[in-house]
């Protein structure tokens, strides 16, 4: 009588936890802390904070810009005009103020 041979417990076994790996690891790889999707989503806010970064650059030299034109080396009459204006509420006496 011929025996059918039945493969080995043992190499189901190392098949499975083979498996089991590869799983485990492309799971990792596509979903966990380092993995696609985060790569992608921290792209993303790299660009916003980028944006954002180039926006308050801009702010401070506008700001740079009205602070040098009141110093005392350079001042901007028209500037000192319009803040005194808008700040304290004054007008010139020639002035009609409409609300």
């Amino acid at each position: 009588m011929t025996r059918i041979a039945r493969p080995a417990f043992g190499t189901f076994l190392f098949f499975a936890v083979a498996f089991a790996l590869c799983v485990y690891f492309t799971f990792a790889a596509v979903q966990g802390d380092f993995g696609l999707f985060q790569r992608a989503q921290i792209e993303a806010e790299s660009r916003a904070l980028s944006a954002q970064l180039a926006e308050v650059r801009a702010d401070v030299r506008r700001m740079e810009n009205l602070t040098y034109r009141l110093s005392d080396d350079f001042l901007d009459l028209d500037l000192l005009d319009e803040q005194a204006r808008r700040v304290l509420g004054m007008v010139r006496s020639d002035e009609i103020v409409i609300r």
